[in-house]
């Protein structure tokens, strides 16, 4: 199970998914003896919430069905409403915007992010939809019962847009005619985890304008970030419970997984990979959608897969970045999330469909790099499954390849890509960093110095 990844950790009754309940009843009972007397206000609530992940395993887990990411969320709304906000909710929360403002200059971004102290992000060169625009070809129509439409999340398509382009690979070998929409859509997740639910909604809104025509039809949407495609099977339509829309678009969203799976053209059989494999499943699909689907398609395709039950990976979407949470984010990681990647044996995939997941990997020192099913299969489609030491280091990067360059089996020709700072650009940011703190520095001196004289 899932639930509660901060109690687990830390063994305090407060971060105890029983413990914000009753917190939370405290302050909308109002009686006369609560401790909470500021009502959506309370500080108390806002921190005993702050440690809470929303991971939504109590939404499966709790015996009581208990959603405290919603409440989280219900919450920051009400207890920041007029006021400004951490400055985390401005980073994080308005990430898809950021995202696609980076396009102006993806390099140059990137030295910035390499900077000492900030998130150790890379956004991609080329992103999932500018290649699909200059990939080009018809787009089917929406009638067509072969049709589906690959979701482009936010970090399927600025972050590791090579997973998408692999899912294009493996949808069209079943014999799927693969749409994407290329104006600005986005499930709003971020803004959603961050409390911000007016602007969810209108970026649902704008969202649900560009799909109708796929809606209408009856096209299955496919997503490939568990999150994203939770958010419309649940928290859309909860976020916007009058919008036809919304409900019939929760009906039609599916997992790559649950695409292949369940309804990939009779006679279609996913490449076999034979391999072993360690897999982490999201919080999210682990809540919301379950992972039966994926669990078939693995076996379909040869991975015996060892599917991990050891709860979060502890980063949770902005939770790891944001002040105050990375020590606890890898207490979370370490009781038994890392431990199990770090025993995977050399020649065994590390499988893990979420962008948190997969980053927490890389960046926790393991030594590996996880891949999205959709990665792993479309190796399959040409009869690769990786090098024999690390099937994940197959890259399209130069600066990988030069890594690996000692395996005979690291071909640059695979499909497995992984956006890099360059090292020049990651020391002109902390050159350019330190400078700036050198100049504030000086700048404050002197300031001093003229107040004291």
């Amino acid at each position: 199970g899932v639930m509660c990844p901060s109690y687990r950790a830390t063994g305090e009754e407060e971060h105890s998914t029983r413990g914000r309940a009753r917190l939370l009843f405290e302050m909308v009972s109002g009686h006369p003896d609560s401790p909470v007397t500021d009502g959506w206000r309370s500080t108390e609530v806002r921190d005993a919430l702050d440690l809470c992940l929303a991971c939504k395993g109590c939404k499966s887990d709790c015996p009581v069905g208990v959603d405290m990411a919603t409440y989280k969320a219900e919450f920051l709304a009400h207890h920041y409403a007029g006021r400004p906000r951490p400055a985390a909710h401005y980073a994080l929360g308005w990430l898809p915007l950021w995202a696609r403002l980076s396009r102006l200059a993806p390099r140059a971004v990137n030295a910035c992010l390499a900077a000492p102290g900030l998130a150790r992000l890379a956004f991609a060169h080329e992103s999932f939809v500018q290649w699909w625009e200059r990939r080009g070809g018809a787009e089917p129509d929406p009638g067509d019962e072969r049709a589906v439409v690959l979701w482009p999340d936010t970090f399927s398509t600025y972050f590791h847009p090579g997973i998408a382009i692999s899912a294009v690979r493996v949808l069209e070998d079943a014999g799927f005619r693969v749409a994407v929409p290329t104006r600005p859509v986005c499930c709003a997740l971020t803004w959603i985890s961050t409390g911000q639910l007016n602007v969810a909604k209108r970026v649902l809104h704008r969202t649900l304008d560009v799909l109708r025509p796929w809606i209408d039809a009856g096209t299955p949407v496919i997503g490939l970030e568990p999150s994203c495609t939770a958010v419309f099977r649940a928290d859309a339509p909860e976020l916007l419970p009058d919008d036809e829309d919304v409900q019939r678009l929760s009906r039609r969203f599916r997992t790559f997984a649950e695409q292949l799976a369940g309804h990939a053209p009779e006679g279609w059989r996913p490449p076999v990979l034979d391999r072993r494999a360690t897999t982490q499943t999201h919080c999210h699909q682990h809540a919301v959608l379950k992972d039966d689907p994926d669990r078939e398609l693995m076996r379909r395709a040869g991975i015996d897969a060892r599917v991990l039950d050891e709860g979060c990976c502890g980063l949770a979407g902005n939770f790891g970045f944001e002040r105050g949470h990375h020590d606890l984010s890898m207490d979370i990681a370490e009781q038994g999330f890392l431990p199990a990647v770090r025993d995977t044996a050399p020649d065994a995939l590390v499988l893990a469909d979420g962008f948190s997941c997969r980053t927490q990997i890389e960046h926790a020192g393991t030594g590996r790099r996880a891949m999205h099913l959709a990665e792993a299969l479309a190796l399959g489609l040409d009869g690769r499954a990786g090098p024999a030491d690390r099937p994940e280091t197959r890259t399209d990067n130069p600066e990988s390849r030069a890594d690996h360059a000692e395996s005979p089996a690291a071909h640059p020709e695979t499909l497995i890509e992984r956006p890099t700072v360059p090292p020049r650009d990651a020391r002109l940011a902390t050159a350019a960093a330190s400078l700036a703190v050198l100049a504030s520095g000086a700048a404050a001196l002197r300031t001093l110095r003229r107040r004291g004289g």
